[in-house]
């Protein structure tokens, strides 16, 4: 029997479709933090794409691990604070015309013995597949009689993480066990491998940049890492940075100095520093 896609080809399009998927979804801003006495704030979202899109919006859990991916929390484990009972939000589902946005408004409910800390959980947004139009069965799955038709619609969801503090917080951060992983051969990219730690009652969340200094040289950027974040409880997270280097560029007789910064808006204050002399 002949069916319309081979397992591969359905592979390729559910890739492809969902990367269409995301680039068309714009979030602003990608991550909510409400401190203390801030109760409100909204996220816009904006259709970039060519067609009209509809998204259901949920509050939901995750957790991070050590290497920081981010992971489904089906349930409480000792040391977390999710924020989704605390957590108010409007509307609960968007159609979004091309080119046109609208705005989801959070709100925080505390209640009066709420403990010390932080309390994260996310927002979710889900495509909802199309009922109607080109994206539906009947228009998109027309087989000759006796064939099978096999229609796979990418629904791709986004998630941005809301974080509600209360009371008195704070983290610190340190790193260590910097090292160096070659490429596996001339042509790949090295990479900066190192560990974050947090302590504290605080998640931590900044930029990472990577400078190598030879002797006598001007210091040279060769890596960077944007929004990276070690959320409660965790304790430590395993990273890894691809490096950059100019072309004849040798890590060698200097060293390798590793920056960890809050973000430009929030100062851009050092979090933690580590140097690895490289003989």
């Amino acid at each position: 029997m002949n069916k319309l896609f081979s397992s591969t080809t359905l592979a390729l399009a559910l890739l492809l479709g969902a990367q269409s998927a995301w680039a068309d979804l714009m979030l602003y801003p990608t991550r909510v933090e409400l401190e203390n006495k801030q109760r409100a704030a909204q996220v816009e979202l904006i259709n970039r794409g060519s067609k009209p899109e509809t998204y259901r919006i949920s509050i939901v859990n995750r957790r991070m691990t050590e290497t920081g991916e981010i992971v489904e929390a089906k349930e409480v484990l000792p040391g977390e604070q999710f924020a989704d009972k605390l957590l108010t939000y409007s509307p609960r589902q968007v159609t979004l015309q091309p080119g046109l946005g609208q705005t989801v408004r959070i709100s925080a409910r505390k209640p009066a013995d709420l403990a010390v800390g932080e309390y994260r959980s996310h927002l979710q947004f889900d495509r909802v597949a199309d009922a109607e139009g080109q994206s539906s069965l009947e228009a998109m799955a027309k087989p000759e009689e006796g064939q099978i038709a096999i229609v796979l619609q990418a629904l791709v969801g986004a998630s941005i993480p809301v974080i509600l503090r209360h009371g008195d917080t704070a983290a610190t951060a340190t790193l260590d066990g910097l090292k160096i992983e070659p490429g596996t051969d001339k042509k790949a990219t090295p990479m900066l491998v190192f560990a974050i730690h947090r302590e504290g009652n605080r998640s931590v969340y900044g930029d990472l940049v990577a400078e190598f200094s030879a002797a006598g040289a001007k210091p040279m950027e060769v890596a960077r890492v944007a929004g990276v974040a070690v959320y409660v409880p965790n304790a430590m997270r395993q990273a890894r940075m691809p490096m950059t280097l100019p072309e004849g560029t040798l890590l060698k007789n200097g060293t390798l100095t590793l920056r960890f910064s809050t973000r430009p808006d929030a100062g851009s204050k050092l979090l933690a520093q580590a140097v690895l002399a490289l003989p």
